[in-house]
């Protein structure tokens, strides 16, 4: 956790130092402290509560490297109010923001396994330090296989860091859409397809799966009949969190809080209530 925050509900002063459009409605800020440089270190899958003055804040999870503390990088959907005001900022602009907060993608947990990751839209965003990571420490890992889905060519979210994965040695990555446009070449249909393009070995493989929930769904039910089990699947929940240390129980998750025991849960200690809509 950064130690510079004493009170984690007192939002710190950062300021925008780059603003990247990505998609028609998804973009990338970097932040940088309004007053002095210090780290930020963070873990893969962790999340940041971002205030934006006058307007409300939301929870959103790191998209930059975790072994650069001297960034911190979120990628973002305009889907609300917040996110909204959030995409009107630029370059030298203020906001608030609170954290790391949260659980992380179990990155060390899976050495010496195959690793398979599989996403869609915009869950590419909390994935991505964890790929980083991986790729930064590679010969610790199996087989590193990335699957990922978007609904339209147009609609493919780090474009450009796809293409150099897809071009490594060392790893498989894969992407699909949902509907095939313009001169769109690749595989059309849903994430779950490429799965078992991957040929990894099912019995010693970790999963890290994040997207829409019914994509998570049809996700874990592929790798189930490829044989890997639940305890072996984290999965992220990003859903709900207002304030981000599970006083208000706005996430609340069943028995569990999202921002206090995720946003990354090991799938088979939340299989029974997943499914469950109204929770």
């Amino acid at each position: 956790m950064n130690t510079a925050i004493v009170d984690p509900m007192i939002p710190v002063p950062y300021q925008v130092r780059s603003f990247q459009k990505e998609l028609s409605d998804t973009f990338t800020i970097e932040l940088t402290p309004a007053s002095g440089r210090r780290p930020f270190h963070f873990k893969p899958g962790q999340f940041n509560m971002l205030y934006a003055y006058g307007t409300g804040e939301v929870p959103i999870s790191m998209s930059g490297d975790p072994a650069d503390p001297s960034k911190v990088v979120h990628t973002i959907r305009a889907v609300g109010t917040v996110t909204d005001t959030l995409m009107a900022l630029r370059e030298g602009d203020n906001i608030g923001l609170r954290g790391p907060f949260g659980s992380s993608w179990p990155v060390e947990a899976a050495e010496g396994h195959d690793l398979i990751i599989v996403t869609g839209g915009i869950g590419l965003a909390p994935l991505r330090p964890a790929i980083y990571h991986v790729l930064k420490h590679r010969k610790k890992y199996g087989k590193v296989c990335i699957f990922y889905g978007a609904r339209t060519p147009e609609d493919i979210l780090f474009r450009k860091d796809l293409e150099s994965w897809r071009g490594r040695f060392d790893m498989y990555a894969d992407v699909t859409v949902d509907r095939g446009t313009g001169d769109w070449a690749g595989p059309v249909g849903v994430v779950t397809n490429l799965i078992t393009r991957g040929r990894f070995d099912p019995h010693h493989t970790v999963a890290f799966v994040c997207g829409p929930e019914i994509m998570m769904r049809f996700s874990v039910q592929t790798l189930n009949g490829l044989g890997v089990t639940n305890d072996r699947i984290h999965v992220s929940m990003e859903r709900n969190m207002k304030c981000a240390v599970g006083l208000c129980g706005f996430c609340q998750f069943g028995p569990t809080f999202v921002c206090k025991d995720g946003p990354v849960f090991r799938f088979d200690r939340i299989q029974k209530i997943f499914p469950v809509r109204e929770l």
